[in-house]
């Protein structure tokens, strides 16, 4: 993924309330991450506002949008960065959409498949990978079952195949 390659953070869900304000489903870290950001699709939205759903999502007024009639037309739009706009990853960090594609080779080098999907059900992220033949299997996103990984290929242990 190069640096000016969209990332998306947040999708509209539909409009809340008669204003203008429009409901997010969120991609990332949480609502409160998206407030580093101040524009969104190349400068298309402008936020003006955000604050916690409750149910987690997010509420948000974009400038740009200014009746219900026009945040119920955003429903299915998402919200995109550019990637170099990211903040700086720590050792042993990663974005999902950095790990979508790559290929994936067992620590004895037999080639596995491709990463299709990153999910989170709460323990940790769990990578899926799809197999030559269209079989896909889930893999822990830890030491254990991934030793290592760049920005060519993902290692995964032969122990978790």
């Amino acid at each position: 993924m190069t640096q000016d390659e969209p990332v998306t953070l947040a999708a509209v869900t539909g409009a809340h309330g008669v204003t203008g304000e429009v409901r997010l489903k969120l991609f990332g870290e949480g609502w409160a991450e998206l407030k580093r950001y101040k524009t969104f699709n190349e400068g298309a939205f402008t936020l003006k506002k955000i604050r916690d759903d409750n149910k987690g999502g997010a509420v948000a007024r974009f400038a740009e949008v200014q009746d219900r009639n026009t945040a119920e037309k955003m429903r299915g739009t998402v919200l995109t960065i550019a990637k170099s706009q990211l903040p700086e990853l720590g050792e042993g960090e990663y974005y999902h959409a950095d790990l979508l594609g790559l290929p994936v080779v067992t620590d004895s080098g037999e080639a596995v498949g491709t990463i299709v999907e990153v999910e989170n059900f709460g323990a940790g992220d769990v990578i899926e990978i799809q197999r030559p033949d269209g079989k896909k299997f889930m893999v822990p996103m830890n030491a254990a079952a991934v030793p290592e990984w760049n920005a060519e290929r993902l290692v995964i242990s032969e122990d978790y195949l």
